[in-house]
């Protein structure tokens, strides 16, 4: 195979260019080439891109943590992929030599196929070349991912799920590991399923709980990724965070139960098997009868709702009168007695059990 040399020198490379988070487990030594042949990138694969016109996405979210406002001309390292976000846009793993689009600021590049009314364009890019190793062989994400591990029984997985897009998921997730984690429980946050960015990974690391994603799986999105490498990533994320320690693993889902990765996982995957409960959010009461609905056709019935909903009294007591499932806000879920109450019976250990006393692992579900 050929490689393929830069046409400036590789050291500014890592100087000057903006590396994305999709790519922050991307050993730089590893880049030495430059293929041209943008049109063969597949979904996980690292371009290099310049950036033509800033619209919507103003900033490239970095491997560092930080945000970095763009400017046209700025050089970008980003991962090919798809995008699924019925608020954003959805995009296919594709670019052109002739431009691409930022499909998402966490870094993951593609062509736009459609866009919710309030977007503007997407932020327009000139992919310049796929990175390349000393073989010449194109760098995919996927060669950093985590080891392959299995989880073990003694550990509690919670699922959060959602009835749509931005319905509170990430909050519910996030308060409701700070809650059990104030508890008295070692716990870790996972994002299974979503577009790489480091909100949500920050978020669970401000709330004083580690995380990990599905970045460190080797994906940039799991938007139309095969369901059983989704599983896979499922499995080495969550019993990785096992063998560090965790006796809970409380994992987001995302989006809506609509979407096509969601409603496989809710139709009989692996990964919903090995859930003990499920944690729903729902913007309102309508969602919260639709979802509860939506999760008993799969013989589901979630232990709690939370969400956008909770920030209504009224909305609350409209949907749990209607769904005879108990609503947790944000408040509720950070509390420790407040979230033991109703997620107790999820649990495989008990706060006793944590205290010293011998541990008897009982198999809950979420049904």
């Amino acid at each position: 195979m050929t490689v393929h040399n830069f046409d400036f020198d590789l050291t500014m490379l890592h100087l000057t260019a903006k590396w994305a988070f999709t790519t922050r487990r991307v050993n730089h030594d590893d880049v030495t080439g430059l293929d041209p042949a943008v049109e063969l990138g597949v979904a996980g694969d690292l371009a290099l891109c310049e950036i033509t016109q800033v619209n919507q996405h103003q900033k490239i979210q970095l491997a560092s943590g930080r945000a970095s406002t763009s400017y046209v001309g700025d050089k970008v390292v980003l991962c090919i992929g798809d995008r699924y976000a019925p608020d954003q846009f959805e995009g296919a793993a594709r670019v052109t030599a002739a431009g691409a689009d930022l499909l998402a600021g966490g870094g993951v590049v593609g062509s736009m196929e459609h866009a919710h009314d309030r977007m503007i364009a997407p932020t327009k890019l000139r992919p310049i070349g796929l990175l390349t190793d000393r073989t010449g062989e194109v760098i995919n994400i996927a060669r950093y991912g985590l080891p392959a591990a299995t989880i073990p029984d003694h550990v509690t997985v919670i699922g959060v799920f959602g009835a749509s897009m931005n319905a509170g998921k990430t909050t519910a997730a996030v308060s409701l590991a700070h809650g059990l984690s104030q508890a008295g429980f070692s716990v870790v946050g996972v994002k299974a399923t979503g577009t790489g960015a480091f909100s949500d990974f920050n978020a669970f690391e401000d709330a004083g709980v580690s995380a990990m994603d599905f970045t460190d799986a080797g994906m940039p999105t799991t938007y139309r990724m095969p369901m059983d490498r989704v599983e896979q990533g499922f499995d080495t994320l969550v019993g990785t965070a096992a063998a560090n320690g965790a006796d809970i693993v409380v994992v987001e889902i995302a989006d809506g139960v609509f979407q096509q990765e969601t409603r496989e996982i809710l139709a009989g995957s692996s990964i919903c098997d090995r859930m003990d409960g499920i944690l729903f959010a729902t913007p309102d009461a309508l969602g919260a009868v639709g979802g509860a609905r939506v999760l008993a056709d799969y013989g589901l019935r979630p232990f709690a709702m939370s969400g956008k909903l909770t920030q209504s009294p009224l909305a609350t007591m409209e949907a749990e009168k209607a769904t005879g499932i108990p609503a947790l806000s944000r408040t509720d879920l950070c509390t420790p007695s407040k979230v033991m109450a109703v997620a107790e019976i999820v649990l495989r250990v008990s706060t006793a059990q944590r205290a010293g006393t011998p541990m008897v692992i009982e198999e809950m579900t979420a049904a």
